[in-house]
């Protein structure tokens, strides 16, 4: 092993699993939240030696929002297939998946945008101003788009909460 590697194996084992959550809020995408985080770990182990001492964490979170916000701003290519491919099946196994559902379909009508800072602002728990500086944007466009994405959300915490209601009664 190369000197460092031994030490990036394990920032790796370490930062993985709340990269890949924090991905998957971002894309909503199990596998492209996969693919995004190892984009993130490939471009994070070229400046390894580099950024090492420092923060990595924020280094590789900091490539990861942008390889994602990248994405957003590239034309969207469709594959046409023959067949439309089956969706999954939802279920609900226990409290934590039904969280993760309602999650899920809170951040669902979320523009990129608002899904990425609502992400960064609330899941990492970044300042406005962190926020603002690693997507590029004004603290004031920070400050109203998590205003924006967060009336959305509790719109559908409302809805979760009157279903849940009318399912008790």
């Amino acid at each position: 092993m190369a000197r460092g590697d031994s030490e990036f194996a394990d920032f790796v084992r370490a930062v993985s699993p709340r990269l890949l959550h924090a991905a998957y809020l971002l894309t909503g995408d199990r596998h492209q939240a996969e693919d995004d985080v190892q984009t993130a770990l490939v471009r994070t182990y070229t400046s390894w030696p580099r950024i090492r001492k420092q923060d990595p964490f924020a280094y590789a979170r900091k490539v990861l929002a942008n390889h994602v916000i990248d994405r957003w701003r590239r034309p969207y290519r469709e594959q046409a297939t023959e067949e439309v491919p089956e969706r999954a099946v939802e279920r609900d196994f226990t409290v934590g998946v039904v969280d993760q559902e309602w999650l899920m379909r809170a951040l669902a009508p979320l523009s990129l945008r608002e899904r990425a800072i609502v992400v960064l602002r609330h899941f990492w728990d970044l300042s406005e101003a962190d926020v603002a500086a690693e997507l590029k944007v004004s603290l004031g466009t920070v400050k109203s788009t998590n205003s924006r994405a967060l009336a959305k959300m509790r719109g559908t915490a409302a809805e979760r909460h009157s279903c849940a209601a009318g399912q008790a009664s």
